[in-house]
């Protein structure tokens, strides 16, 4: 927080505790001229207004509540004032992963000055389901599938974390692969989901193509061969020119579109035969994809949920293309 934004958090919250004491102690004075019980010589509706006091146990509680807030900023801080307790939510201003790590290593470590509410959070449930996934982890990817409760507990990981990008039912969106269909960029296997998830993906990379192919002629005769090969009608001069270009494109989806993973080769080019796209299959997407070029990114897990959680996750994902 800045300099001036302190100061105005300051002067904001004290100057209202402190507004706040005046107008009580003004208010328990009687500055009326007018007798205590006595009318103040006016009435609404048939009621007439007396000069009476304000309840005692009003006031005196409404005295104690300005005495709690000054004792709660004290303990607790205010602006950029940790307070005597050096307590705080959440680490603040975190950069990166390992930045993230040592501080909180550092708000656990006995005797620090610093009370970070979250860690202590996250310490007590690692305490206490900890065990719970550790026996998870021991048992294989293939059995825990199987087991409808360790797949809730799966599901729930895979909504807080993976959902953002996958959507709550794993079925994707443009840009980021339906997880539910056994259509696979790396391997549908229990040990290469884990895997990616664990290390994370960064895709090779579809270089734009625009150029290799003479031009914009040359993008549309190849997108309508992609086209054809997975069954859709297509101008056929258009397609016959772009077979002979294709071969360009053959080194990573095959001779035929099938695919890298068809090929034995981890390198997740899609099979461009199947009618499954990844950031959509209209012509003018298709062009746009050999125009520009494509190359996704998964962030690695291992390091941020930890590899029993991970576990946990892949077994979830494997389950969901196996119905």
């Amino acid at each position: 927080m800045s300099s001036f934004w302190n100061i105005w958090v300051w002067v904001l919250t004290l100057g209202s505790l402190v507004g706040c004491f005046l107008l009580l102690r003004w208010c328990l004075n009687d500055h009326t001229g007018v007798e205590e019980g006595e009318s103040m010589g006016h009435s609404f509706d048939g009621i007439e207004e007396l000069n009476n006091p304000l309840p005692k146990w009003w006031s005196t509680f409404f005295l104690l509540t300005i005495i709690w807030a000054f004792g709660y900023l004290a303990l607790y801080g205010l602006g950029n004032w940790g307070g005597l307790l050096g307590w705080k939510s959440s680490n603040q201003g975190i950069l990166n992963l390992a930045e993230s790590k040592a501080k909180t290593a550092a708000s656990l470590t006995e005797g620090s000055n610093f009370l970070v509410q979250y860690d202590r959070e996250v310490a007590a449930a690692d305490a206490k389901y900890g065990p719970i996934f550790d026996a998870y982890a021991a048992r294989s990817i293939e059995d825990l599938a199987t087991d409808e409760k360790a797949l809730k507990v799966g599901q729930r990981l895979f909504i807080q974390n993976c959902s953002q990008c996958h959507g709550s039912d794993a079925r994707g969106t443009t840009g980021f692969p339906n997880l539910t269909d056994n259509d696979w960029l790396y391997g549908g296997s229990p040990e290469v989901i884990k895997e990616t998830i664990m290390h994370g993906r960064i895709a090779s990379g579809m270089m734009a193509w625009e150029g290799a192919l003479g031009g914009e002629q040359g993008v549309k005769e190849v997108a309508a061969y992609v086209i054809s090969l997975s069954g859709r009608s297509v101008d056929p001069v258009l397609a016959k020119a772009g077979k002979g270009k294709f071969a360009l494109c053959a080194g990573c989806h095959g001779s035929e579109g099938q695919g890298s993973l068809a090929l034995g080769l981890p390198m997740g080019a899609p099979n461009l035969s199947d009618n499954i796209w990844l950031y959509g299959g209209s012509k003018r997407v298709i062009e746009e994809s050999i125009r520009y070029g494509r190359a996704g990114v998964m962030p690695p897990w291992k390091d941020i949920l930890g590899e029993e959680k991970v576990h946990l996750i892949s077994a979830y994902v494997y389950s969901l293309s196996q119905d």
